[in-house]
């Protein structure tokens, strides 16, 4: 069941962004006048758009940037879609059950940090289905938008980095861009790093960002990056359909990818 909310304007933001619940899954979105013929789909939905819901108060300023370097690319600005994780009081770890890459720890990586994730009770591939098959879909019609998967992107920090790279192995057929902004790799390791780099779809149609800072937890992820990406380049991966970026004096937080989101969304928007 759908419900509706609330909606409300930001600065930078022409319009008003709407805020309704899937069933218990909140989803704040936006989009231009008429639709759009593009779809972005943002995790962590809370730091999207609205800061007084954002960690830190602090937004990615995701939709000014997108619509700043769709102008810049001669396009039309995207539809953008921001999914709420679903952590609470009740539930704090929500978040993690929500974006772990579901298959990968099923089939027999071991998670590293949090050492008391329970296998059992992931719901990343309910989550991910949630938003293909019954967030999106609704919403492209709401807003009366018409996109391919050519002109769908995922993005995703951290835990949703992840989330973004898993939904590329899962709904490959459904989106073909994705941006993983600092994906936590120490959750599993080099075994997830393998693990999810080889079931990857293939580079012909598809395309990937990866990137990471180089302060605080971001620092610990060069080893796992460095892997990932000699794994990508060996199995023909090219500068064409993969980028992988280190942003010096950048760290683990909303303001960090909030000054270089505009390369990943222009890595989208250009082709």
């Amino acid at each position: 069941m759908t419900n509706y909310i609330r909606k409300y304007q930001v600065r930078g933001i022409p319009g008003y962004v709407n805020r309704i619940s899937f069933d218990q899954t909140i989803v704040d979105y936006w989009s231009p006048v008429g639709g759009s013929d593009h779809l972005l789909l943002a995790h962590d939905g809370q730091n999207i758009f609205d800061r007084k819901k954002a960690t830190f108060t602090y937004t990615w300023k995701l939709a000014q940037n997108a619509i700043r370097v769709a102008e810049e690319e001669g396009k039309i600005a995207p539809l953008i879609i921001g999914v709420f994780h679903s952590s609470s009081s009740v539930d704090p770890d929500g978040r993690v059950k929500d974006l772990t890459p579901e298959d990968a720890f099923r089939e027999g990586v071991k998670a590293a940090m949090p050492t008391q994730l329970n296998v059992e009770q992931l719901h990343g591939n309910k989550y991910l289905e949630k938003i293909f098959n019954v967030i999106a879909p609704e919403l492209i019609e709401e807003t009366r938008s018409s996109v391919t998967p050519d002109a769908t992107a995922m993005i995703g920090s951290s835990m949703g980095g992840l989330a973004t790279l898993y939904s590329a192995i899962r709904f490959k057929e459904r989106f073909h861009t994705a941006l993983a902004l600092s994906p936590h790799w120490p959750l599993g390791g080099d075994p997830l790093v393998d693990w999810m780099i080889n079931k990857l779809p293939n580079q012909d149609h598809f395309r990937i960002w990866m990137s990471r800072g180089t302060k605080g937890l971001d620092a610990s992820y060069k080893p796992f990056q460095d892997r990932a990406d000699a794994l990508m380049r060996k199995l023909g991966w090219d500068e064409s359909s993969f980028r992988s970026k280190v942003y010096h004096r950048t760290a683990h937080n909303e303001r960090s990818w909030a000054s270089y989101v505009n390369e990943p969304l222009r890595f989208w928007l250009s082709n």
